[in-house]
């Protein structure tokens, strides 16, 4: 049985990586997706893929989540579609990494853009919708950098920290609506692009970055984060996608302003 069916769900950054596995995730479980990027060609691959594989429907919108034009085309995308939104999953976000004295401000600057000012258009653009009808349920995807500093990742951690602090706020506000929100803060995706890529996956900048310390190589680096986990791997997009099912459906109608770790036991806060 579908967990989610017939739900309308908007999910930004929904091109690739984690995104694309969340689309089609959300779809899989019933839901009909509009799905937003600023690639707009794997943003159209990926909406195609799914759709066939799962037989929803899926409406990609090409937006950048720091601008509110963009952001209200989104919405509104799915309002026209489908009439209401009952799940968004805010998910867009980018990392640049560098030691705090060699940082460059206006990536820095980049970083809480798109981090925490897009996850604040995406939500101000949900509540309108959501307090209306009464009802909705609103997913942060964050990062264990939420509950604990983070080495040459100021901006990272910094943002994911105001994250948190944005979704227990909008919690607050919104319950009385009947509208959740909640964060999701996951582990390391070891396997994933935003690690691997040979030019600029985290391994690569890490290594650069000198965040562990002597590593000499990209397998240095993969095998200290490794140890760093209690049970023993990297995250991996099911376990994220398992969590999201459950905070946007019923199974979880009694929870808001939480941040939830899925980190291995690595993070336990």
């Amino acid at each position: 049985m579908s967990l989610l069916n017939n739900k309308i769900a908007v999910i930004t950054g929904g091109a690739q990586g984690l995104g694309q596995a969340l689309t089609e995730r959300l779809a899989a479980e019933g839901c009909s997706v509009v799905a937003a990027d600023m690639k707009e060609q794997q943003l159209r691959a990926t909406a195609e893929d799914v759709a066939k594989k799962t037989g929803r429907k899926i409406i990609p919108v090409v937006c950048n989540v720091t601008l509110e034009a963009d952001v209200e085309k989104l919405f509104a995308a799915a309002t026209q579609n489908f009439g209401r939104v009952d799940v968004v999953v805010a998910n867009a976000a980018i990392l640049i990494a560098e030691p705090i004295a060699e940082a460059d401000a206006e990536k820095w600057r980049a970083v809480m853009n798109v981090n925490l000012f897009g996850n604040f258009l995406t939500f101000k653009h949900a509540c309108k919708i959501m307090k209306a009808q009464k009802s909705g349920s609103i997913i942060q995807i964050n990062s264990k950098s939420g509950k604990k500093g983070s080495a040459a990742n100021s901006a990272y951690a910094a943002s994911k920290f105001g994250g948190i602090g944005l979704v227990q706020s909008v919690a607050l506000e919104m319950a009385k609506f009947g509208v959740r929100c909640n964060a999701v803060c996951p582990g390391n995706l070891l396997e994933s692009p935003l690690w691997t890529d040979e030019k600029n996956g985290l391994f690569v900048q890490y290594l650069r970055a000198g965040k562990v310390p002597g590593a000499q190589t990209i397998a240095d680096v993969k095998k200290a984060y490794e140890g760093q986990v209690p049970l023993g791997r990297g995250c991996r997009y099911d376990d994220i996608g398992n969590l999201v099912v459950f905070l946007a459906g019923e199974l979880s109608n009694y929870m808001t302003g939480q941040a939830i770790n899925v980190t291995g036991g690595q993070e336990m806060r």
